[in-house]
């Protein structure tokens, strides 16, 4: 199993095949408007997009209002929240819950994978999870690390740098 083998909702109400992003490396963020933690991973999302999307790099929003209500608008508010104050040009996904009985099936593969160290629940907005150009989660990065830290350019690198290979 992959990432590619689920069907999300694009903002603008379309059905997205994850598998249209087989042989590109993404960067999976579930984001709220009304965070303390906008400001800081907005601000980074995009231009580590731009740096990187030529290389292959794909970043895929999911809003979520399951941590203090702080994503409460429709798709129209989130678009123009994103595209005003931040210039997003990366997708952005439809509303999901990424906790709880309700969790997205996206969200539910990542959080009960089988490595541990992609496994757990979202403990905040503005988790990420890195995954590689076969679908395969790779990495899970705090809501605390920004986008552009060390830690999260390098292992953007790496997957962009490695082989591609079939799902495994």
């Amino acid at each position: 199993m992959s990432i590619h083998d689920f069907t999300v909702i694009h903002l603008d109400g379309s059905p997205v095949a994850l598998a249209s992003y087989a042989g590109r490396v993404c960067l999976i963020v579930n984001v709220a408007s009304r965070c303390g933690l906008a400001q800081r991973n907005y601000a980074h999302l995009e231009p580590l997009y731009r740096r990187y999307r030529d290389a292959g790099l794909a970043v895929l929003a999911f809003p979520s209002n399951d941590f203090l209500r702080q994503e409460p608008g429709g798709p129209d508010e989130i678009r123009e929240f994103c595209t005003t104050r931040y210039d997003v040009t990366f997708d952005l996904f439809a509303k999901v819950h990424v906790k709880g009985s309700d969790i997205c099936p996206l969200y539910r593969y990542l959080t009960d994978h089988p490595d541990r160290r992609i496994a757990g629940p979202v403990r905040w907005n503005f988790q990420k999870y890195l995954i590689d150009r076969a679908g395969q989660p790779i990495a899970r990065f705090g809501p605390l690390f920004r986008p552009d830290s060390r830690r999260i350019i390098a292992a953007i690198e790496g997957a962009l740098a490695a082989p591609i290979t079939s799902a495994r």
